[in-house]
């Protein structure tokens, strides 16, 4: 009887284990498939001569906001408490943060090609923006003398 009662809580214990851990994989695939988007609408727009585009993408609702930071400049604005939890996951040429560290997955932090830092960093460095309800919504933006992509709330 008392075997019996172990082996319960033994399997119970393993099936909330294994619950856990598929919940991580979720989080860490929606976190790719955001990146995977994003830099294709980045390159998209980088492709083309001019263009505004508003984006829709889903994120884990762990994540509170994804936050654009250029470590080679100093840290201005609002956010700049966040400024340092970011440079943790900072390593050498990533620009785009997921905020608070370890709520995207496996992912803390990734590099997005042909986007504008500097501008859109200019005003407010790390450039937060928050995650409601699991979609985060973005403008996606290049004029028609600019070489690179920038992105406001």
């Amino acid at each position: 009887m008392i075997f019996s009662i172990i082996l319960i809580v033994v399997f119970i214990t393993f099936a909330f284990y294994a619950i856990g851990k598929f919940l991580d994989i979720q989080k860490a695939a929606k976190t790719g498939q955001f990146i995977q988007a994003f830099k294709s609408d980045i390159d998209q727009m980088w492709r083309s001569s001019q263009g505004s585009q508003v984006v829709e993408y889903s994120l884990p609702s762990s994540v509170e906001q994804i936050c654009f930071a250029d470590f080679n400049s100093t840290k201005t604005g609002a956010k700049q408490s966040l400024y340092g939890d970011l440079k943790f996951v900072y390593f050498k040429d990533e620009n785009l943060f997921f905020y608070p560290t370890g709520s995207a997955g496996a992912v803390d932090s990734t590099k997005i090609n042909n986007i504008d830092l500097i501008e859109i960093t200019s005003r407010e460095n790390p450039y937060c923006i928050t995650n409601l309800k699991g979609k985060v919504k973005m403008t996606i933006k290049k004029g028609l003398d600019e070489a690179l992509v920038t992105v406001t709330r």
